[in-house]
């Protein structure tokens, strides 16, 4: 599922900020956004942008040059506001807006990446396996009828590492290594190969006898900045995905299976988990400190049924999303 960085959304409930003259706080999906006081009301229609949209650069939004045109998490008057409402002005002249309608691309609203290390971006050797899904979950802020539907089923609850997304693959007897996006040739430098073979993923994967993927978070010395302190590099597996049978592993079986092949899995928090519907207590849920660096805020949560999952709703298709600590967000953004 692509991200809808721009879609035309509802102003929820509109409540005051102490100590603010001038602003308020709005609810619209499942974000809590700082808007200017009386630019909506409540059920109004506008053009909501997501954290880490690049807005173009255009007169309308010239106020966010000094911010790269990139929309962030910020601390206004004490409140946490993730990202923000437009008029419905800012559409094209003529265009009929409905509620829920992505218009990412007619706003021409891309993604922030981040810069990618030397040491990770490599030598492309082509685009990611279109037979594997790319490991970006969605943020729970969009999954309220998610979230309703699978009310109490039992989930696992897993620390969202910052690292760099890897996924390691056996597909009809080649062996590919790959970033969040692009398939990586082994160039001698590149750390996600040194990491794969120095933990022989290649010959594990062959052993499963099957098309199979693995997918982690590198970690460690010249990642991120190394906000965990380890001493070299390294790699924690979330995912174990059965390729010609489209098929993720459930959780005992993954962690068995991660086991039995001497691989490390991402933290778990909770591995009997009765998942709640309520937004704001999921968000809550995600803030704490790191199992890898106690001295760090963890980036947030990972939240999947204890038994895979799949559903329409939301176009998610497998159920499994994630929960980001605004704390961490406030800091490292």
């Amino acid at each position: 599922m692509s991200r809808k960085l721009a879609s035309i959304q509802k102003i929820g409930l509109i409540e005051p900020i102490e100590g603010a003259d001038s602003i308020v706080r709005a609810g619209v999906l499942g974000w809590q956004v700082v808007i200017r006081k009386d630019e909506f009301q409540t059920g109004d229609l506008c053009v909501y942008c997501e954290i880490d949209s690049l807005l173009p650069d255009k007169p309308e939004y010239e106020f966010l040059k000094p911010r790269g045109m990139r929309i962030r998490t910020l601390r206004l008057r004490g409140q946490v506001s993730q990202g923000i409402c437009f008029p419905l002005s800012v559409l094209p002249e003529g265009f009929t807006p409905e509620e829920g309608l992505d218009v990412t691309d007619l706003l021409g609203v891309i993604k922030y990446e981040p810069p990618i290390p030397a040491n990770l971006a490599g030598q492309i050797k082509g685009n990611f396996p279109s037979c594997i899904p790319k490991t970006d979950e969605t943020r729970v802020q969009t999954l309220q009828p998610v979230l309703t539907a699978f009310a109490d089923t039992p989930c696992y609850v897993t620390e969202k590492l910052d690292g760099s997304s890897v996924t390691y693959a056996l597909i009809d007897g080649d062996f590919h290594v790959c970033s969040r996006n692009l398939n990586i040739l082994d160039d001698g430098k590149n750390s996600l190969w040194r990491v794969a073979q120095a933990l022989e993923i290649e010959s594990k994967l062959r052993s499963l006898g099957q098309n199979a993927a693995l997918q982690g978070e590198i970690i460690g010395e010249g990642i991120q900045g190394n906000k965990y302190k380890l001493r070299g590099q390294s790699v924690r597996f979330f995912n174990l995905m059965l390729i010609d049978a489209y098929r993720f592993l459930d959780y005992a079986e993954l962690v068995h299976q991660l086991e039995s092949l001497e691989l490390t899995m991402v933290p778990v928090l909770e591995d009997n988990y009765q998942l709640q519907m309520d937004i704001p207590t999921l968000i809550k849920k995600s803030v704490g400190k790191s199992v890898l660096n106690p001295q760090l805020q963890r980036e947030g949560i990972v939240i999947r049924p204890l038994i895979e999952q799949r559903t329409v709703l939301k176009g998610l298709g497998r159920v499994s999303f994630k929960a980001i600590n605004p704390e961490f967000l406030l800091k490292y953004e």
